[in-house]
């Protein structure tokens, strides 16, 4: 990931949860536990959070009483996430291309809006699919694009709204005006689905629409 996208997280970090929940109305955390729910975690499972952020996803795996290691390419935004976990989730900054792992150590790979900020997506892929054992689930959670009224509609929120409250909140507006603008470039569902084949890593894939298709939740079982 480039560093300049690096210094942005930097820059957010220690607003990032508050513009989070304002932003999305708490309706993020709904998405997270479904995201979990599909895992199919089970106690003592072994999970990898990919670009964890301030841990909220690895959080919810650890509430599923899973064992949980989050990693980011940014310490900053790790600072948080350890304040929140206490010490009940790992924190490494890792980059989510290269990760400091053996081949098939964790059940469950995951990663929330965070794929569409990495430099290769396919390449990503195959790399949590890589530490995942055979049988096991790499998950990804990201925007989509609502189509219909209600598309018109967050993509008018999500263009002249976020940039203007994300910038009161964090100090930063060119960063709300980022993430929306690569959230809508983003492949969605079928074409993200191509891109999980293409990887061609997984035995099944398969794509859940959250909130009219404002986000995903894809699961793709390893080979």
């Amino acid at each position: 990931m480039s560093a300049e996208v690096r210094r942005m997280f930097a820059s957010i970090a220690g607003r990032y949860d508050a513009a989070n929940e304002v932003l999305s109305l708490g309706v993020h955390n709904g998405w997270r536990r479904e995201a979990v729910r599909l895992a199919r975690v089970g106690p003592g499972d072994r999970v990898l959070d990919c670009a964890t952020g301030t841990g909220d996803l690895a959080l919810q795996f650890h509430n599923a009483r899973s064992k949980v290691i989050g990693t980011d390419f940014c310490e900053e935004m790790l600072e948080p996430a350890r304040r929140k976990a206490r010490g009940a989730v790992e924190f490494a900054v890792a980059d989510a291309m290269q990760l400091p792992f053996s081949t098939a150590t964790f059940d469950v790979s995951s990663i929330a809006f965070g794929i569409r900020n990495v430099d290769d997506p396919v390449r990503c892929l195959r790399e949590m699919a890589r530490v995942v054992k055979s049988g096991g689930r790499v998950v990804v959670l990201e925007f989509g694009q609502p189509r219909g009224a209600f598309g018109a509609l967050f993509r008018a929120y999500s263009r002249g709204v976020m940039p203007i409250v994300g910038g009161l909140l964090t100090g930063n507006r060119a960063a709300y005006e980022y993430l929306p603008r690569t959230a809508a470039r983003f492949p969605a569902g079928e074409k993200f689905l191509a891109l999980m084949r293409e990887a061609d890593c997984f035995d099944s894939v398969a794509a859940h629409p959250l909130t009219f298709g404002t986000a995903f939740i894809y699961i793709g079982i390893r080979k």
